[in-house]
């Protein structure tokens, strides 16, 4: 049997942490929760579920991520984040996974999220496949902001949904928009990217029609609309904020 850790990085996390620990009770040989500092009861949740907890100072989403696999007592990797929780039906293809022998050294999930109360199906947010599970002798998380798992081969793919409980409030999503730029237009710079205008004017209204046209955005109703409408609006900062880093005089509007 496929020895299983599941490694989860937190910060303030009492909230949604029940929910995530909760199921992954039977699929889990081992918890790692590793945390960055939290001053609410992530501690006591993690420990009340049987996760070992560890203490880091924050780094970045991918370098988080790397150490608490690389603290994991088995080779195996579940990556979740303490929004998520594992469907029944992911939970089934996990157990038969566990029982095989495993034919990739990563497999991908489709994740469903929840925004503003409802589950979207459309804008380019479903199917979600995020590569998750995974030997980590074989692979390992890179990136600034969205981070993702860098591997040889191809990932094998398991049933069932990874579901994600995402953004409660547009005030939270316009302040997820606002941290996800910053990232963003420091990683572009770090790429040598010197270019913004031409992201700036052309690829953020690009970025709103394919969301809300293109990958049937409309069929989520208002939920879709606001979500093509912050597309544009993380499309356009990250690259007015390249622009500014880049020390370019900029007089543009900040796309609200």
């Amino acid at each position: 049997m496929n020895a299983l850790t599941a490694c989860l990085i937190t910060l303030d996390e009492e909230e949604d942490l029940p929910r995530a620990l909760g199921s992954l009770r039977g699929i889990a040989d081992e918890i790692l929760v590793v945390d960055a500092g939290s001053t609410d009861r992530t501690r006591e949740v993690a420990l009340g579920f049987g996760a070992r907890f560890l203490e880091r100072a924050w780094t970045d989403f991918a370098d988080q991520k790397n150490y608490a696999a690389h603290r994991a007592t088995h080779d195996w990797i579940l990556s979740l984040d303490a929004d998520e929780e594992l469907s029944p039906e992911l939970q089934a293809s996990l157990l038969a996974w566990k029982r095989a022998e495993p034919e990739a050294d990563v497999y991908e999930l489709t994740r469903r999220s929840s925004y503003l109360g409802g589950w979207i199906s459309h804008s380019g947010w479903y199917p979600d496949r995020q590569r998750r599970l995974y030997r980590r002798s074989a692979a390992r998380f890179c990136g600034l902001v969205h981070e993702s798992l860098r591997f040889a081969g191809r990932p094998g793919r398991l049933a069932g949904d990874l579901y994600h409980y995402t953004i409660r409030t547009r005030a939270e999503h316009e302040e997820k928009v606002e941290r996800y730029s910053t990232l963003a237009a420091r990683q572009m710079l770090a790429e040598g990217k010197r270019r913004w205008r031409t992201g700036y004017y052309l690829a953020a209204p690009w970025s709103a029609l394919r969301s809300y046209v293109l990958r049937g955005g409309f069929l989520d109703g208002y939920r879709g609309a606001l979500i093509a409408r912050m597309a544009c609006r993380t499309v356009r900062l990250k690259y007015r904020k390249l622009g500014q880093l880049l020390g370019t005089p900029n007089d543009t509007e900040d796309g609200k």
